[in-house]
This record gives C-alpha cells, sequence and structure tokens, in this order.
C-alpha cells in the first residue's frame, strides 16, 4: 500500500453554518482522530462505527463553539464533551488555546493534551504535525498529513478568517498566511467552512484564487483589513 493510498481523509459536512469535521486516519490500522467534531456528534461517532474506524483522539484547530461545541448567540451546539461522554479521548489543542477550549466546552485540563507548533501525532502508519497558524484567534491551529493540509478557520479556499473577533490579531493573521503560502502546490487544503466555490482545492489553486494569499507585504495587508 503506497503513502497516499494508507491515509484516509474524511471531508464531513456538518451543522447549519457550513463546517467541515474531518476524519483523519491509517487505513491498515483503521486507526483515526476526528477534527472538529460538532453540531452532530451521534452522526459522527455512527460513521466511524459504520466505517470500523477506532477513534484515538481529538484534534481542535479552535476554540469557538461551532467547531468544538458550546454556547454562543443563544445557541447551544454539541462538541468535544458529548464525543468524550461516549468515546473517553484525549483532545489534542494548541496550548494557547486551552483555557478557552475549557471555557467554552467545560472539559478539564485531564481530558486535553496542549500541542506546540511542530509537535507531530501519530495515527497508525500516519504523522500528523501541528502547525500554529494564530490570527483568528490566539491558538488558532493547522494539521498538516503528507500532502493534505487542515486548516480550520485560519485559511479558506478564498478567503481566511475573521480577525474582528475577541482574541483575533490581524497582523498574527498575516504570518499565518505567508506561513502557509510557503507549503508546496500540490498540498490539499481542507478548510473548516464550505464558504468557497469548491470545498476543496490544491494550495496552488488557492494562491491564484484567494486575494488574500497574493499579498506578499504587512502594509498592503493591513490596508486590505482596514488598517
Amino acid at each position: 500500500m503506497s503513502n497516499e493510498d494508507e491515509l484516509i481523509v474524511e471531508q464531513i459536512p456538518v451543522g447549519p453554518m457550513q463546517n467541515f469535521s474531518y476524519l483523519i486516519g491509517s487505513r491498515s490500522t483503521r486507526e483515526v482522530v476526528v477534527v472538529d467534531p460538532a453540531w452532530d456528534i451521534d452522526a459522527l461517532v455512527n460513521l466511524i462505527n459504520e466505517r470500523e474506524y477506532k477513534l484515538t483522539a481529538v484534534l481542535v484547530t479552535h476554540y469557538h463553539p461551532d467547531h468544538c461545541g458550546g454556547s454562543f448567540s443563544g445557541n447551544t451546539v454539541e462538541g468535544v464533551s458529548e464525543l468524550l461522554g461516549i468515546n473517553p479521548v484525549k483532545i489534542y489543542v494548541h496550548k494557547s488555546e486551552a483555557e478557552g477550549l475549557k471555557k467554552v466546552t467545560g472539559v478539564s485540563d485531564s481530558d486535553m493534551v496542549k500541542v506546540a507548533s511542530g509537535d507531530d501525532l501519530r495515527v497508525g502508519d500516519i504523522k500528523v504535525e501541528f502547525l500554529h497558524t494564530p490570527g483568528h484567534t490566539p491558538g488558532s491551529q493547522c494539521f498538516r498529513i503528507k500532502n493534505t493540509l487542515v486548516s480550520g478557520d485560519t485559511l479558506f479556499i478564498n478567503g481566511c478568517g475573521r480577525v474582528d473577533l475577541p482574541g483575533s490579531n490581524s497582523e498574527d493573521m498575516y504570518h499565518s498566511i505567508q506561513k502557509l503560502a510557503a507549503l508546496p502546490d500540490e498540498t490539499l487544503l481542507l478548510p473548516g467552512h464550505n464558504y468557497g466555490e469548491v470545498p476543496k482545492a490544491t494550495m496552488g489553486r488557492t494562491r491564484e484564487i484567494n486575494p488574500y494569499m497574493r499579498i506578499s507585504d504587512l502594509e498592503s495587508w493591513k490596508m486590505m483589513m482596514g488598517g
């Protein structure tokens, strides 16, 4: 089995905000992690069971409730807390995001593994690399698996995450986008929302259609972002 054939990647539409959850794992061992489980935890668990996968961890891109569960604007969203009640595994969260995740979801320190940029996790024969990409939130992170990037709300096919929310930082987002822009053209971008004309695209194609990736200096970025 080739390296690419070994990789499980499933993009799963969830909830009313065009979110994506992801299953990432190893075809030979059937071990998977779930990225940003939210909205309908029973459906995600049923899918994992139907595929005869073994869930070994949860990966969280950032602490906003539409990605990990919690309450906002009068809405309550299922998420990591409900998932751990069914299948208790560790949540891998950037160390800068851990307190926010606890506050939003009610999970405890013992539920979490706090990671830093450059750390990695083995899922069967698959290596997941954690990339810290602050901007949308202080501890936003992406996950790089072979030639695949799961980007959360840092980078969309034709946009990027909002930087006008509490904890957001426009200059941090600029540097994060520059970091991702350096990835090879063939890298497959898998965003946290279905906001583009297509649900996924290569990084080369994304650079062509995403105006935020075509800005190469900070001053132009600040002008585009309104100061």
